[in-house]
């Protein structure tokens, strides 16, 4: 309990792409709870170019939820809280606003190292914009211009296994020392090295007057193990000083974060690795965060965390960039209007200009929803490629089985109803097996994360409450059956004795009642060879599930997911399973 009297109240400010968040947590009963939230635009653009008033307009929007004041007459945060129940004892940050970082990787072999500073350069909001490797036969002038020209805010640089390569790593660093040496102090990129570390004091003493050089320890020790960990945390730092230097107001925000300011992603990834560690199964857990900024797919087996950021994904200025990724015709799949690739172009372009823009009708919703299911569709399937070594899979291009799967962002958190939110998940992860989905309604978990490092009892009680909501369960049968075939029969026994038997036919999506805060016994019977993740196709079992808001979700559309190409009967369908799972 010391750590609740250390820290009685604890103020997290989120300042994305978009919108300015603050949370308030504090102790009610004995135990940390999520208050209240207040949100306002960001204001990194025009015409404030200061993130600082959104951040103000967020926290008097919270003041006035709460009747709490945060920030005392002189502007600045009033910390710790006072005897007339102002201001806050803890503060916390998280950022995510502006440009992606523009990166250039640098590594020996193409497969190797090269690779593996891809690897790390996807976990924060970053765009590859070129890599060096001793492959591409460039000389040293030509890899010269091509910086000069590209003016990175960040060189990643890797290469030589521990104790291993060294000249042939120095050499590549040339062109990098000397593009230092050409630009002024203040436009000189960041460099990480996470190679060799042997070789680390023959780097500083070389380079330090012409680079502004960190260093982590080497994300590829051997040729056969890639460790991310230590160097994602370096350049979650690096990230956050790069926005110190370019983004107005990020500065103040580290200050009253106490240097602790940290990304949006890292802290999300935070939550989900901890959600993991908390299981007793070998299955992980799956989170997905759908922003303005990016889509982040976060998977954790037992503490061992894969994250990937993709700032091509997500919904605000960077919609462009799904069509130059993504075929349209793959977003035109998931439509349900009547609606020609030009329009959907133009729509994709609009947003993009007025990311702040909300839907205003129907039709434009449904658009909305279709860009949402094909970004974290492609978001997930590249994430996929690194995921942990322990990760089981049912069949190929499918996700592993996972426990849980933990989703927000505004798209999300705010659809019109539960049933629109479940099948934009359902539809563009296409869980397999049987998982629970969990919905953060309140986009807390970055909150959370930041939260963790301030004060650890806070981020485990605040998920042990009902901030989380519980959607339901999900039996996703997979296997080859044709539409129609019966597939899986289930028994359920609830808490009160009586029983609900099923049998459950390939293309169908179906609902068994079954309230949030009850449990049931479930007894599976896979038919036809098909596998519900209980240890081989066609293996049954028993198990307990939890009630959600919209029970027990039998999804049995197949996986992988295809949808009819007739417009009227895919209309037809989706009017169909929004139905069944309460919506409309």
């Amino acid at each position: 309990m010391t750590s609740l009297i250390d820290a009685e109240s604890l103020l997290v400010v989120d300042v994305g792409s978009v919108t300015t968040r603050a949370f308030l947590f504090e102790v009610v009963d004995l135990r940390y709870r999520f208050i209240a939230s207040g949100a306002a635009p960001t204001t990194a653009g025009a015409p404030y170019h200061n993130i600082s008033e959104g951040v103000r307009l967020a926290l008097d929007h919270l003041h006035q939820v709460t009747g709490r004041t945060f920030v005392g007459t002189d502007e600045q945060l009033i910390m710790p809280a006072s005897a007339d129940g102002s201001g806050i004892d803890k503060f916390a940050a998280t950022i995510s606003v502006g440009e992606p970082l523009r990166v250039v990787i640098v590594g020996l072999l193409e497969d190797i190292s090269l690779e593996s500073a891809r690897h790390l350069a996807s976990t924060t909001y970053a765009k590859v914009v070129q890599s060096i490797s001793l492959n591409d036969h460039r000389k040293t002038d030509t890899r010269l211009n091509t910086i000069l020209r590209l003016r990175p805010d960040m060189i990643i640089a890797a290469g030589g296994i521990e104790n291993g390569a060294s000249q042939s790593v120095l050499k590549l660093l040339e062109a990098i020392g000397l593009a230092g040496y050409l630009q002024p102090d203040r436009q000189r990129p960041e460099v990480l090295f996470i190679g060799n570390q042997a070789i680390q004091p023959e780097i500083r003493s070389t380079f330090e007057n012409t680079m502004n050089l960190h260093f982590a320890p080497n994300i590829r020790p051997s040729l056969d193990r890639e460790q991310l960990g230590p160097a994602r945390a370096e350049l979650a730092r690096n990230y956050c000083q790069v926005c110190s230097q370019r983004i107005p107001g990020v500065v103040e925000l580290n200050t009253w974060a106490k240097g602790g300011l940290v990304p949006g992603a890292t802290a999300f990834g935070r939550v989900i690795r901890f959600l993991s560690k908390e299981l007793t199964t070998q299955k992980g857990v799956l989170g997905v965060n759908l922003g303005a900024s990016a889509a982040i797919i976060a998977a954790a087996f037992n503490g061992d965390l894969s994250l990937g950021v993709f700032p091509q994904f997500g919904l605000g200025t960077s919609l462009v960039d799904m069509i130059d990724q993504v075929p349209v015709r793959d977003i035109m799949r998931w439509l349900t209007i009547d609606l020609s690739e030009d329009d959907l172009i133009d729509y994709v372009y609009n947003k993009a200009l007025y990311p702040t823009s909300l839907p205003v009708s129907l039709e434009e919703t449904a658009i909305e929803q279709a860009l949402a299911r094909q970004a974290l569709y492609s978001a997930t399937r590249l994430a996929v490629q690194g995921f942990p070594g322990q990760a089981v899979y049912p069949g190929d291009g499918l996700l592993p089985w996972f426990e849980a799967i933990v989703s927000t962002g505004s798209i999300l958190a705010q659809s019109a109803n539960l049933a629109q939110a479940a099948l934009m998940i359902l539809d563009s992860l296409q869980p397999c097996g049987v998982t629970t989905l969990v919905l953060d309604q309140n986009q807390i978990s970055s909150a959370l994360g930041a939260a963790a490092a301030a004060n650890p009892v806070l981020a485990v009680q605040v998920l042990e409450s009902n901030s989380f909501l519980h959607l339901g369960t999900v039996i996703a049968p997979v296997g080859q059956a044709h539409a129609g075939s019966p597939i899986l029969r289930l028994k359920m026994t609830y808490e009160s004795g009586h029983e609900a038997s099923l049998e459950v036919k390939k293309g169908t999506l179906e609902v068994v009642p079954l309230p949030a805060g009850q449990t049931a016994r479930l007894q599976l019977q896979p038919l036809h060879r098909c596998d519900v993740g209980m240890g081989a196709p066609g293996r049954g079992g028993t198990l307990r599930v939890s009630g959600g808001a919209l029970g027990l979700i039998i999804d049995s559309r197949g996986r992988p997911l295809v949808l009819p190409e007739d417009l009227k009967r895919r209309k037809d369908l989706y009017r169909k399973w929004l139905w069944t799972l309460g919506g409309q």
